[in-house]
């Protein structure tokens, strides 16, 4: 393990400071002493990226026996799964059911048909539903307030992020149209803000916040058709955000957004604009548009994140009588944010969100 641990830390001082980590430091110091998942086979199957070796530097130090999850629907630095491949590092596959762990650290309900014999800990919400027939207990990061860093915060400079790369960096009175009002939606409403841009909300007029009425300069409601044409219409850049397959193309004429010469981006996991328009037309052909980058999220946002993750194994391996879904401790996320207002680099951002 020593020898794994060398050729991590050699990657991570390379490239991140301390201050872009410091709840996952945190944890790694803390976990170092204790070892709390000393001997327990471990699954983790968080997307794989440089940052994520993070992650598993903290589980490794825990004292876990080690394994990766990789498959289709997890997204994947294909440069970081060869290193891990040739660090010998178990890579475990959704299709490999004989397989059985003590605990697994899921995404997406990924491995949700492998076992696990103190129970899982899912990353995010669209998984949960996988989970809730079983009869072990499952550990939701995404219950809380933590999640909301990434979605938000993360996710919304990374749609910018991945537009600056592909040469769209200039937002000052540019015309905005965003689908979608929820964590990920209101995260790119926030940037586009500060950015200059002007910004259109589509979405469920009843979910829209006071924070979204703050920083939109329009919000339109789902079923107002000739609204929604004419900002599509006059917009530079549209983007969706709504977590439902086909969205954009339900409440938008599809032969408008066919037509349109706005750049047509989605920062969703499903395809929310339909088949009725064609992939090619869509940045990324209808993927989340972030993942064209190094790194989708940036460290800083995924830190509280992947530690919360992490967190969920201690909590199921110390409360083996859980069951069903598990919210995590409140005193759990205000420690860790604690933290990272206290030590890293985004205590200024995270007032706009928590």
């Amino acid at each position: 393990m020593n020898n794994l641990l060398q050729k991590i830390d050699l990657i991570i001082h390379s490239v991140y400071r301390k201050e872009e980590y410091p709840v996952l430091a945190w944890q790694m110091e803390k976990w170092n002493q204790t070892k709390p998942l000393q001997g327990l086979s471990v699954l983790d199957a968080t997307p794989i990226f440089r940052n994520t070796l993070i992650k598993y530097k903290a589980l490794l130090l825990a004292g876990a026996d080690l394994s990766v999850g990789v498959g289709d629907k997890l997204p994947a630095d294909e440069t970081v799964v060869k290193k891990l491949k040739s660090w010998d590092v178990p890579l475990i596959f959704p299709t490999e059911k004989e397989r059985r762990f003590d605990l697994i650290l899921d995404c997406a309900a990924s491995f949700s048909d492998l076992n696990a014999r103190l129970g899982y800990v899912e990353l995010t919400r669209s998984g949960v539903e996988a989970y809730l027939k079983k009869e072990n207990p499952v550990y939701i990061a995404d219950s809380g307030k933590i999640k909301k860093i990434e979605t938000c915060l993360g996710t919304g400079e990374s749609y910018f992020r991945a537009m600056k790369q592909l040469g769209y960096h200039d937002w000052k009175g540019k015309n905005l149209v965003v689908f979608g009002s929820g964590k990920v939606g209101f995260g790119i409403i926030v940037y586009a803000h500060k950015l200059g841009a002007n910004v259109t909300v589509i979405t469920e007029l009843s979910s829209v916040t006071a924070q979204v009425r703050e920083y939109a300069a329009e919000i339109i409601g789902l079923n107002e058709q000739s609204r929604i044409t004419d900002v599509i219409q006059k917009a530079n850049a549209v983007v969706t955000a709504t977590g439902i397959v086909g969205a954009a193309g339900k409440v938008c004429p599809p032969e408008i957004l066919v037509n349109t010469s706005a750049i047509l981006a989605n920062m969703g996991v499903e395809d929310e604009y339909g088949a009725s328009i064609p992939n090619e037309q869509v940045l990324n052909h209808k993927s989340a548009l972030n993942f064209i980058l190094e790194e989708p999220t940036q460290l800083k946002y995924m830190d509280a994140t992947m530690a919360l993750h992490n967190e969920g194994a201690v909590y199921l391996v110390n409360h083996p009588e859980s069951k069903g879904e598990i919210i995590p401790p409140q005193e759990t996320e205000n420690e860790m944010l604690d933290i990272s207002r206290r030590d890293g680099m985004i205590g200024d951002e995270l007032v706009l969100i928590l």
